[in-house]
């Protein structure tokens, strides 16, 4: 595509001559570059893309995107634009074609639910018989073969050659979790919504890498209420008003409450299900779904909403309701004991709290609780999550999650902060495989051991290493040893 065409309509403050360059593909990291390529300069929070611009034109660069002036001493034109980010999600947009007109689009954002309302989704419409594509925290899903992505939300570039991919393979339709930092960082923006979900907000991703304070974070999920055809919104949610108001779509609500377009009625809550009633404009039938906790009921709610809104039947929202799983989510592990294991990605107050008061319904004995918290993350979530535990739980490990470059110690005394101004019983242990071993050793016939925080991942994160960290390995381990 001629260099030209590619920056038709996009906000330029300077562009030299010699447009007329054929470009082959575009990149953002200078080693990706190849001949014919056009280079856009991202200036990001560690590293500053202009810094490698002589490497991307030394690599075949054939012109530039930039929103600081480059001295290349080079024919190669230098397009200078006021913000790279917005310029790379234009120009991937239009080389790629638009690929997100070709397929029913659904993007869900907010602080918790994303993962499994997206694993839901797909379900649903993979029951209709439907082929859909996933991108979100657990990789890129396209029928039946997982990819890896680095980000919830891909980078503009890589999404819309995603998509493009996707779109190639007759993908009828593509669920994606659609982050704060994806929205903030225009990773999304020219794509065409057809549905954006809301599924709530409360405090997380608070942190100089991330966002200054609630209110830009609020900001930040608004953002897709701007680019889809239909919101569809947490009536439950006490930001939901806000969310309503910043919307310039049409939008339709899901909740328990009266006025909720789509509401949930006749709830059970069993040790491992829900099973309510949906009223709505689509469907007015019961549904279960094989997850504890009511908030797997709004989940469930905005999962078959979306699809509502895509026409899908109710049998085929019944069906994939009914066989949906998702690792990391309240996930059971087999120990082949007496007492209970699970997993859970929960790693914020709110979350913690809902995975713990579920568990707590159920068990048969005592609940202990093994958490962390994330470094270089929001301080002030610390205490929080300690006074939870500390409320629901009967015993409460801390430990650590993933460190990053802090002192794990460090963090586990924030942590305690919290705790301490509960009745709760507790102890701290540093390395989280030995945590695991204690709670483990700790267990009694009915109890169960909630591991909180890691969820699907299978990693720590040590300073700039990175370890392998399966849960459910350790656990297997350890109740393979003689205790």
């Amino acid at each position: 595509m001629l260099l030209t065409e590619l920056i038709d309509g996009l906000d330029i403050l300077y562009a030299g001559e010699n447009l007329d360059v054929d470009i082959q593909g575009i990149a953002y990291d200078s080693r990706n570059i190849g001949k014919g390529c056009l280079f856009v300069c991202i200036d990001g929070k560690k590293t500053d893309g202009h810094s490698y611009a002589r490497q991307a034109l030394e690599n075949g660069a054939a012109a530039f995107i930039a929103q600081k002036p480059l001295q290349l001493g080079s024919e190669a034109p230098v397009i200078l634009v006021r913000n790279t980010r917005t310029a790379l999600a234009y120009v991937s947009d239009r080389f790629f074609g638009h690929p997100s007109a070709r397929f029913n689009l659904i993007g869900v954002t907010g602080t918790k639910g994303k993962t499994t309302t997206c694993f839901m989704i797909r379900s649903i419409l993979e029951a209709a018989g439907r082929k859909a594509g996933l991108i979100g925290t657990l990789g890129v899903r396209i029928g039946d073969r997982v990819l890896h992505t680095d980000r919830t939300t891909p980078e503009s570039l890589d999404l819309q050659q995603l998509f493009a991919r996707m779109a190639d393979e007759g993908v009828q339709d593509v669920v994606m979790e659609v982050s704060s930092q994806g929205l903030a960082l225009d990773r999304v923006k020219y794509c065409e919504f057809d549905t954006g979900v809301f599924t709530n907000l409360s405090r997380d991703h608070i942190s100089p890498y991330e966002h200054a304070g609630m209110e830009e974070y609020l900001g930040a999920k608004t953002l897709l209420f701007k680019y889809c055809r239909t919101g569809l919104i947490n009536r439950d949610c006490s930001f939901a008003d806000r969310v309503i108001e910043k919307a310039e779509c049409g939008v339709l609500t899901y909740g328990t409450v009266a006025e909720a377009d789509a509401r949930a009625e006749n709830l059970v809550l069993l040790p491992g299900a829900v099973k309510f009633d949906m009223v709505s404009p689509w469907y007015n039938r019961r549904f279960s779904v094989n997850i504890p906790g009511k908030f797997t009921v709004y989940n469930a709610l905005a999962a078959a909403g979306a699809c509502g809104i895509a026409g899908v039947p109710g049998e085929a929202v019944a069906l994939g309701l009914e066989r949906v799983q998702v690792p990391g989510r309240a996930e059971p592990v087999e120990t082949g004991r007496d007492f209970g294991v699970i997993i859970d990605y929960a790693h914020t107050p709110d979350s913690l709290e809902n995975i713990l008061a579920t568990v707590k319904a159920f068990a048969r004995g005592r609940v202990i609780c093994v958490f962390g918290c994330g470094g270089d993350r929001d301080r002030a979530k610390r205490p929080m999550m300690g006074a939870v535990s500390g409320r629901y739980a009967d015993y409460t490990v801390i430990t650590s999650d993933n460190p990053r470059t802090e002192d794990p110690d460090a963090i586990i005394r924030d942590i305690e902060a919290g705790i301490r101004t509960t009745p709760g019983k507790y102890t701290c242990i540093t390395d989280r495989k030995e945590a695991i071993r204690h709670a483990l050793a700790a267990a009694s016939a009915g109890d169960v051991v909630l591991l909180a925080g890691k969820g699907h991942e299978t990693y720590q994160e040590f300073g700039n290493v990175t370890v392998h960290f399966d849960e459910r390995e350790i656990v297997r381990e350890i109740l393979g040893e003689d205790f």
